[in-house]
């Protein structure tokens, strides 16, 4: 994988816009392809960004019953993606068995294995009055990161308001992939919960993920430096 610990979500409707976005980069890229640009180029679309020699989050977020996890991440790992995901909420059954599917089919060189805690779009309101679930989310991701981390999985993706509260109950070595980033003077869109990429650093989020901050920017490469230097600068 490449050095760079700032994913861009290549959130485009299709290959000729992706790949117009990337040769704009003279560098090794860690990007995010996202349900949209899969289920609208199919595999393809992962070896045409691995030829370009980028290291690929394969954003999926898989959520059914436990065989069926498996025998899609036995498919998805033939990929050759460096990060695949699951829903937290799926149950530690679930992630067990994504991590089985991934290790029978690609043993120690596996692609990491990360799950979902609670989206950014969601807000407290949200989980108590639509999902019924009457704790914190601090407390929500924390329980469903310490399920994860049960279940073998290598992190989660969650806010960066909990990555710090996620490491110390589960330990720095576990990752927390942290979306809602954006240089504060963004807009937030559809994110409740966001941090510019100094405050995600300060969080402790091991990865942060960036999308429409660099990939909407007048200059993409300039903005992705910015992030890049708030993020993984000394």
């Amino acid at each position: 994988m490449t050095k760079s610990r700032v994913i861009i979500a290549l959130d485009f409707k299709n290959k000729a816009d992706v790949l117009e976005f990337l040769d704009k980069f003279d560098e090794p890229l860690f990007v995010k392809v996202g349900m949209e640009l899969f289920y609208g180029e199919g595999p393809a679309i992962i070896q045409a960004i691995k030829e370009r020699g980028h290291s690929i989050f394969l954003d999926l977020k898989l959520h059914d019953i436990p065989h069926t996890v498996k025998m899609a991440m036995k498919n998805l790992a033939r990929l050759d993606v460096d990060i695949v995901n699951v829903h937290a909420s799926g149950s530690k059954a679930m992630m067990q068995a994504a991590i089985e599917g991934l290790e029978e089919e690609k043993g120690k060189d596996r692609p990491l294995c990360i799950a979902v805690t609670c989206l950014t779009s969601l807000s407290q309101e949200v989980l108590d009055d639509e999902l019924g679930i009457h704790e914190p989310i601090q407390d929500v991701a924390i329980r469903w990161a310490k399920n994860a981390k049960e279940a073998g999985l290598d992190g989660v993706v969650c806010s960066p308001l909990e990555s710090k509260g996620i490491h110390d109950a589960v330990g720095e070595d576990f990752l927390t992939v942290t979306p809602g980033i954006r240089l504060a003077s963004d807009a937030k869109d559809d994110q409740k919960r966001v941090t510019t990429p100094a405050m995600a650093k300060d969080m402790t989020s091991s990865y942060i993920v960036v999308g429409r901050t660099i990939t909407k920017a007048a200059d993409p490469v300039a903005a992705y430096k910015e992030v890049f230097n708030q993020f993984q600068g000394e």
